[in-house]
């Protein structure tokens, strides 16, 4: 393969030589960590997002569009190869025991490649830094093979591009901010406090960030004269980072934003609602380029005039850190099916990542150990399944899962359920341990986790008043 890919390349740099033209579109991913759709273009208020904003105005928004999985490496895994990150071994966040990829599985970057396009991993910025961006994938790859260089700049002259922009924002740690957001809405899940408020500003200042760093890319396509033969795909990897919704298979950790920009040929200011997801970018992306796809993609080219939209929509969550899971679920326009493979594990089990982060997991614990606050998300165990009524119900806090009047929609989901595992060999179900020392693993976070709280002068056993203190001083708040 390897021999392949130079052979092309070098290929493609005596055509582009002898004069032969390749004006087939460039396509341009810009990648954003942990977002949700709280940006202006979505209705979001206070929050200023001029550049998307622009990009939504000169293309076309997507409002159901989502990831596979709610975090990170998974997803990035599965929108990469356009397969189930649970069917190609990736579904474990910072997978332990990475292989390559199965046989049957190929990536977007090398069915680029093969079509004579120069694949690039960098975050935009007109002085190309030396190393490349965030990649972030559960197999086994060569980095300098995967990607031909950190900026489309270093292509043969004439030939087209797939760039991925990586952006950090609003990844965690946030930006701190340097205004209030009286009119931004907070989900109703979380608890009124101090904390809360001023956590979720800074979320919205590192989307501010974000957002200049998307207008410095597209100020880039403006000035290389680029911008109409190119093809912009925007989107968050997953949701947004908090808690309830990063690594969690609610909304709030699977819906994100997606914008499509490619003058004269994706319409101008369109609003598009049907279901989509990130396993889409691959055919999409292909498509675009006139490159055919692998008949085994799940997802779906977006601009074909003959897609509707997917009728469902699933989406998985294994160990993250030191929290190991197995939740599945299945989406539709009207409902969400989840199912607890591990019941008898706490939604607030231990995760020494979002303990050490995120700061209303503490203000949570506090309000709800002094009865000042109450959610089924501080239960001691699950239900093997919920089910959510998504229009009654789009923050999914009332379970219907038994409810006699929803018993025809929950035995179909679950079946449906059922289904996908079958048919998509959902690895999730092959016991961990077997190559992998999760002790090993489990005693690395604690002790990662006991190092960032002492220095901090805290106690990683210490009481949870004594932590939500020390946020409200962190943040300001106190």
């Amino acid at each position: 393969m390897k021999i392949f890919r130079i052979y092309l390349i070098l290929l493609s740099f005596v055509l582009l030589s002898a004069g032969f033209a390749d004006d087939r579109p460039n396509v341009v991913w810009i990648v954003s960590d942990d977002l949700g759709p709280e940006l202006g273009c979505y209705g979001y208020p206070d929050v200023a997002t001029p550049n998307l904003d622009r990009l939504a105005k000169e293309g076309t928004r997507f409002t159901h569009a989502f990831s596979t999985a709610p975090v990170c490496s998974s997803s990035r895994t599965a929108f990469q190869t356009g397969l189930y990150q649970t069917t190609v071994g990736g579904h474990h966040h910072n997978t332990r025991d990475k292989k390559p990829l199965p046989d049957f599985a190929t990536t977007v970057t090398e069915e680029m490649q093969k079509a004579g396009y120069f694949v690039s991993n960098g975050r935009g910025g007109k002085e190309p830094e030396t190393r490349l961006a965030k990649s972030h994938l559960n197999w086994t790859y060569d980095a300098r093979e995967f990607f031909d260089g950190n900026d489309w700049t270093q292509r043969a002259k004439g030939q087209p591009f797939f760039a991925q922009v990586q952006i950090k924002e609003p990844h965690r740690e946030f930006v701190k901010a340097e205004k209030e957001y009286p009119n931004a809405p907070i989900p109703p899940y979380y608890p009124e406090h101090p904390v809360t408020t001023r956590d979720w500003a800074n979320y919205l200042a590192s989307i501010e960030v974000l957002d200049e760093k998307v207008g410095l890319v597209m100020d880039r396509l403006d000035e290389e004269g680029l911008a109409d033969n190119t093809l912009v795909l925007f989107f968050g990897d997953h949701g947004r980072p908090h808690v309830r919704g990063k690594q969690w298979l609610y909304d709030g950790g699977l819906l994100v934003p997606l914008l499509a920009r490619w003058p004269g040929s994706v319409e101008a200011g369109k609003v598009d609602d049907r279901l989509v997801s990130l396993i889409d970018m691959m055919p999409t992306t292909l498509a675009a380029a006139g490159v055919k796809a692998p008949d085994n993609l799940v997802g779906a080219n977006l601009f074909d005039p003959d897609f509707s939209g997917h009728e469902k929509l699933f989406a998985a969550r294994d160990r993250c850190g030191d929290a190991p899971d197995r939740i599945r679920s299945v989406r539709t326009r009207d409902f969400k099916y989840i199912r607890n493979f591990r019941p008898e594990i706490p939604y607030m089990q231990h995760s020494g990542y979002k303990r050490a982060g995120y700061p209303v997991d503490t203000v949570m614990r506090v309000l709800h150990g002094e009865g000042k606050w109450t959610s089924p998300f501080m239960a001691k165990t699950r239900p093997k399944e919920e089910l959510y009524d998504l229009n009654a119900d789009p923050n999914e806090m009332e379970n219907l899962a038994e409810d006699p009047a929803h018993e025809e929609i929950l035995s179909q989901l679950r079946g449906e359920m059922d289904q996908w595992v079958n048919e998509t060999g959902d690895l999730g179900a092959v016991d961990e341990s077997l190559s992998v020392d999760l002790e090993k693993v489990m005693a690395e976070k604690w002790k990662t986790y006991e190092k960032k709280q002492k220095s901090r002068g805290l106690d990683p056993k210490g009481s949870d008043r004594v932590y939500l203190e020390w946020w409200e001083k962190e943040l300001g708040v106190k």
